[in-house]
């Protein structure tokens, strides 16, 4: 075993594969199979606790195809190994992404089965990439349609993410706080994800401020002179009926300096009830102009419970929750090969069956504007609706320059509102079953094509 350095992963670092897409890449070379290939990515079966999913990540997926190579010192660990053909690694040592990818954009909302993703390469290429594709639109998507399970329940509050800490791990964090503004959130608290991808930041104070100072008064009369134009004062730490009075007080006091407080943070208790108190006692005083933000074991259960009871919280920090997608922590989703050579390829396994082919996705509108029926066909079979995959790249190379993420936020925004009523409701009930997609004509009659070949040359292999 070769001694093991300490080095930089980048995002398009090509060892961010399983070791048998190497092994494969390998017996291809030494196969000389090297012809087109589609996979698509999708996922097999929605968990119970969501009714939609929303696309994200494939920005990144796009970024990480543009810039993938094996650089010199990464082909001369690989050769350390002594696992490989050393003639196979100077060809790896040359391999660029040369393919073209179809996708949903980015904010559209899917089902179960559909693809969003369509790969159409040279198999090896197609098949090294399996592993962080499927890494990059897992971890995003699922975030995103979580995120969009909240912004559904208060369309007019202000969200922010506060999950950076309880990330697994900080690529994790970032992209999380990317996938949860595209959904519809606000912001976030992580700051970097403002310097790399634009997300707003949100922050004030935590309760360790509040104890380093020898009252809470002083604490909140000091931050709001530091920070005199975004003053929200968290005021759990000790006595959260005490503390709003003292920003009764304390509100007077600023005015004369011409600071205004803007809000208050919750971050304990019964979050319903105390917005309740804390917002009577500062409309008592005249303060109706304060917003009361509330934090801690957010999830969109409480934000629906919070809308039903009429609680007056005008926005959430939602962590945990959020950025480990708490009550559905993964999809089912695959990357799986659909053609090769011209041949419609589909996997026969129990339970794990797929549909041949390369496909595209038509989507029906009701005469409100909701979604009224998915077909999934074969690409070139026109159905009625709008067909959802568009080629983004092509021959190696994006079609268009990289979108805002402002626009995908807007497309999210549309996308959300086309779901119907039964498909937002949190919880799925006999009403609201799994939307299931239908599978045209088209698609079933390759499904049998597929079949046949395989059956075919099972007949035709030689018997021992």
């Amino acid at each position: 075993m070769p001694e093991t350095r300490k080095y930089h992963v980048r995002s398009s670092d090509p060892l961010l594969t399983d070791l048998y897409q190497l092994t494969m890449l390998q017996a291809y070379w030494r196969g000389g199979m090297t012809e087109t290939a589609v996979f698509e990515f999708f996922v097999r079966r929605l968990p119970r606790q969501r009714n939609f999913l929303l696309a994200a990540g494939l920005e990144q997926v796009l970024e990480y195809l543009e810039n993938l190579h094996f650089a010199p010192a990464e082909i001369d660990w690989l050769r350390s190994l002594g696992r490989f053909d050393p003639h196979f690694l100077d060809w790896l040592a040359r391999l660029r992404f040369t393919g073209d990818v179809h996708a949903m954009p980015e904010g559209s909302v899917f089902f179960a089965n559909e693809p969003i993703l369509r790969v159409t390469a040279p198999i090896p290429e197609a098949q090294l990439i399996e592993s962080r594709i499927v890494n990059l639109l897992h971890f995003q998507t699922l975030i995103a349609s979580k995120a969009a399970r909240m912004a559904l329940q208060a369309p007019q509050a202000t969200l922010i993410d506060f999950g950076l800490r309880r990330a697994h791990g900080a690529e994790a964090g970032l992209l999380a706080a990317r996938a949860a503004y595209l959904a519809g959130f606000s912001g976030s608290a992580t700051l970097a994800a403002e310097r790399a991808f634009g997300v707003p930041s949100f922050g004030t104070m935590a309760h360790s401020f509040i104890q380093a100072h020898a009252s809470e008064h002083d604490a909140f009369r000091d931050f709001a002179t530091a920070w005199p134009g975004n003053v929200t004062l968290l005021i759990d730490t000790y006595d959260t009926i005490a503390a709003a009075h003292d920003v009764v007080r304390l509100a007077g006091e600023l005015g004369r300096l011409g600071i205004a407080i803007q809000g208050v943070r919750l971050d304990s208790g019964d979050l319903i009830a105390l917005s309740k108190e804390v917002r009577a006692i500062f409309d008592a005083a005249g303060l109706a102009r304060l917003r009361i933000f509330a934090s801690s074991s957010v999830d969109e259960h409480l934000i629906a419970k919070a809308v039903a009871e009429g609680a007056p919280i005008d926005g959430y920090g939602i962590g945990t929750h959020l950025t480990t997608s708490e009550d559905a922590p993964y999809l089912d989703c695959v990357y799986k090969l659909q053609e090769y050579a011209g041949q419609p390829r589909r996997k026969r396994s129990t339970g794990k069956e797929t549909w041949p082919g390369r496909k595209q996705v038509f989507r029906r509108l009701d005469k409100h504007g909701r979604i009224a029926a998915d077909v999934i066909t074969v690409e070139g079979d026109r159905q009625e609706g709008q067909p959802l995959l568009v080629p983004v790249m092509r021959d190696g190379g994006r079609v268009a320059a990289a979108e805002p993420i402002k626009a995908a936020r807007e497309r999210a925004a549309a996308a959300l509102a086309t779901l119907p009523d039964t498909l937002r409701q949190l919880d799925r009930t006999e009403a609201a079953a799994p939307f299931g997609p239908a599978i045209s004509p088209a698609l079933k009659k390759l499904a049998a094509e597929a079949d046949r070949l395989v059956a075919a040359a099972a007949k035709a292999a030689p018997k021992r």
